[in-house]
């Protein structure tokens, strides 16, 4: 399998370092012809007049008349705002919707049949319990699924930061290789951070089993159980951006781990705000989508208003048409989701390890001094 450009292991190039990143227009680091050392400027280079940093007038390098930013694909090539990251991942979506809706339609209508027969398997014979009982025995294919999903999309998304298109067939052979450490990865971190909680709630398990119910008890346990949530979300963001490691860098399982730590080392708050927005997005989304289907099934008699909710006393037609509006759902929120996880990897490696240059090398850009490519220049002054 041929590596993907611009994706090249840390460990064969300079680490990574924290909150530095060497300027882009370095000599040493952009091919082509040398840039103009960086200096600090001088008030007067805005008004045509040479600034203290031996400027000429007009080349200010923080004003207007800065380079811009490649931007040969979907994002510009520097570090990016959160606007930018989720434009970004619907820029993707909207641009490669062939391949993205292909895949994505594919796994939903998997994943919704698996959840459909997990419902008639259940339904009405355990009550309040039906619905957790519901995921558990649908979790091991959903935990496939979303591995398969996280492979393919990633290798759709990197190809379209780098303005290259791929088939879903390319997809699939270029991820193949990696499935099932990215299986083993999506296992490992679903027991760490649901684990803790799992963890933290069996004392309250435990206790309303044996069919002791003392409310002073009972509240004191599930405080303790609440407390363990923070720190599962706490494990599923900072190893949030393993996923992407492995696939992009080839690495291992435990590598792809710790790429991930030290990526969003410093950085928790913002991957946290990104991934809850992008959730909530998704979210309004999938509810706009399938509170229709709903209704339909209520006009026609599928269902009642006060069993709107209650997935374990649906009729058949009202789970057809759910998991008809689940389907269309996934099928765009997944490939929307999948692109902002790979975004925040990206923003991250660019942040700390200024990999917009080897992404502008493998793309090519004129901006960069390649000798091909179709990447059009950003209206934003660059950052660094």
């Amino acid at each position: 399998m041929t590596d993907t450009p611009g994706w090249a292991s840390p460990s064969s190039s300079e680490p990574p370092r924290d909150g530095v990143r060497p300027p882009a227009d370095a000599p040493a680091a952009v091919p082509g012809p040398s840039a103009p050392p960086r200096t600090t400027p001088g008030w007067g280079a805005q008004y045509g007049q040479p600034n203290r940093g031996g400027q000429p007038p007009g080349r200010d390098p923080y004003g207007w008349n800065a380079a811009r930013s490649p931007r040969p694909g979907v994002i510009p090539l520097r570090p990016l705002s959160v606007g930018e990251l989720l434009d970004g991942a619907v820029t993707t979506v909207r641009r490669h919707w062939r391949t993205a809706l292909t895949l994505s339609l594919g796994i939903a209508v998997v994943d919704q049949a698996g959840t459909f027969v997990a419902e008639l398997l259940v339904k009405g014979r355990t009550g309040a319990s039906t619905q957790l009982l519901t995921l558990l025995v649908s979790l091991p294919l959903t935990l496939l699924l979303d591995a398969l999903a996280v492979a393919l999309l990633t290798i759709v998304v990197s190809r379209a930061v780098l303005g290259r298109s791929v088939t879903a067939g390319e997809a699939w052979r270029d991820a193949r290789p990696r499935l099932l450490q990215l299986l083993g990865l999506t296992v490992l971190t679903t027991l760490m951070s649901g684990g803790v909680v799992l963890l933290g709630f069996t004392p309250l398990l435990g206790y309303r089993a044996g069919g002791a119910d003392a409310p002073a008890t009972v509240s004191l346990l599930f405080l303790v159980g609440v407390l363990t949530l923070p720190v599962g979300l706490w494990l599923l963001v900072r190893y949030s951006l393993a996923a992407p490691a492995l696939m992009l860098e080839k690495q291992g399982v435990v590598t792809a781990l710790s790429r991930s730590r030290r990526l969003a080392r410093g950085s928790w708050w913002r991957i946290f705000g990104i991934v809850l927005l992008s959730r909530l997005l998704a979210g309004i989304v999938g509810a706009t989508l399938v509170i229709p289907f709903r209704f339909i099934g209520l006009v026609l008699g599928f269902g009642s208003i006060d069993r709107f909710g209650d997935s374990s006393q649906q009729s058949i037609g009202m789970m057809v048409l759910t998991a008809i509006a689940g389907i269309i759902a996934s099928s765009l929120t997944t490939p929307f989701l999948a692109a902002v996880g790979v975004l925040v990897y990206i923003d991250q490696r660019i942040r700390r390890e200024a990999l917009d240059i080897e992404l502008a090398r493998a793309a090519a850009t004129p901006e960069q001094g390649g000798t091909g490519g179709s990447g059009q220049a950003d209206q934003t002054p660059a950052r660094h």
